[in-house]
């Protein structure tokens, strides 16, 4: 049985921090608020990417180690914690910004444990013959986070400033410690492999290594929308910046409904192409965006290809492996969205501010191309 009470309780923790976490989709408003430049802003959004990146190793081991439900509760609590200490920070940047790194990089370290311990958890729980259409509905669950998080971030910012945001972040990721707690993690099977193979083993494997740049440029993509969206909207005087953000969870949640159940009968190397495709033209429209409307649509389009890869490129990575390697497994492919997040982060911020943001969306996008001539090389 796929829907089951355990299934909602994580798909609901999971939604309260990705909602913590996606509000801070609106960072870079705080950074530029206290005289940050978009080189500050790539800074400091791409470490937080980057910690979590390279503390996937050993966050994975860990998880494989002392089990899913333990990691997630030590990363959800520190993603209830860390927003309290950006309370303090305040005048100019400059007089905060190596105490902030700092925090940036612990905040994203927590996020880290979070996915993966998360995901590792609920693959645990799906039945293998639903495994696309239960990646892709849990994922649901981080999508609407994603849709809730800014939205509710720009309302308490214009209600009660930056402050309120901060402790709203709290109470939320907090939510998903508290949710996940009733829920107890599966017998450990026997061992099919050798619980000792490293991370950096499974990674050079062909399968994973390709599985894993895939996801890496689909990161790079990512931190265009994650990153950019609202300062480029900020700029054009476009007044609901939130509105990018309804349209692409809408469009990733709507998708799903039909494309995992097709996936899973048909294969989902034959959706990985469609949602690829989508994404690129989302990002490409996006120097075009000077209104609402312009902003939902590349919004639509780049959530309709993100509700199709990321639940095509995660089972891809997982089907077939073992209970002992599924933390290392699902970790570098968290691991590399988060790298390429860091990568898109840091060389698009100099873009940006070098050539303005429409030629760091057009990198962005052309980037992400990437991904198509590796998928037809791991078909081959």
């Amino acid at each position: 049985m796929l829907y089951t009470p355990a299934f909602a309780s994580l798909f609901v923790a999971n939604l309260t921090i990705v909602a913590s976490f996606s509000g801070f989709f609106l960072f870079p408003l705080f950074i530029t608020a206290h005289g940050g430049s978009e080189t500050d802003i790539g800074l400091l959004m791409g470490c937080f990417a980057l910690a979590s990146a390279l503390c996937r190793p050993w966050v994975s081991e860990m998880i494989d180690q002392i089990g899913r439900k333990h990691s997630y509760s030590i990363g959800s609590l520190i993603m209830a914690i860390a927003p309290l200490f950006y309370l303090p920070l305040s005048g100019d940047i400059a007089d905060f910004f190596w105490p902030l790194l700092l925090l940036r990089i612990i905040h994203g370290i927590g996020l880290a444990i979070c996915f993966t311990a998360i995901f590792t958890f609920i693959i645990d729980l799906i039945p293998a013959e639903r495994l696309n259409e239960g990646i892709g509905m849990f994922g649901i669950s981080g999508l609407v986070g994603m849709a809730i998080g800014p939205a509710l971030a720009e309302l308490v910012i214009d209600l009660g400033g930056f402050s309120a945001f901060f402790l709203c972040a709290t109470v939320l990721a907090g939510s998903g410690l508290l949710l996940h707690l009733p829920v107890k993690e599966i017998e450990r099977p026997p061992a099919k492999t050798s619980a000792n193979i490293s991370f950096f083993k499974l990674l050079i494997q062909r399968k994973h290594l390709l599985i894993a740049l895939m996801t890496g440029v689909f990161g790079f993509g990512l931190a265009a929308t994650g990153t950019f969206v609202a300062p480029l909207a900020e700029q054009r005087g476009i007044d609901f910046i939130s509105s990018y953000y309804i349209a692409y969870s809408t469009a990733a949640v709507g998708i799903r409904f039909i494309a995992g159940r097709l996936a899973d009968r048909f294969g989902e190397a034959g959706l990985l192409p469609l949602g690829i495709s989508l994404a690129v033209t989302g990002l490409f429209c996006l120097p075009y965006a000077d209104s609402s409307t312009l902003l939902l649509i590349s919004g639509l389009l780049f959530g309709t290809g993100h509700g199709l890869i990321f639940p095509a490129l995660n089972a891809m990575a997982v089907r077939g492996e073992a209970y002992e390697v599924r933390g290392k497994i699902t970790g570098i492919f968290t691991g590399s969205i988060d790298g390429g997040i860091f990568v898109g982060s840091l060389m698009l911020g100099l873009i940006g501010e070098l050539a303005g943001f429409p030629t760091l969306f057009f990198c962005a996008g052309g980037i992400m191309l990437i991904a198509l001539p590796l998928f037809l090389l791991r078909r081959r």
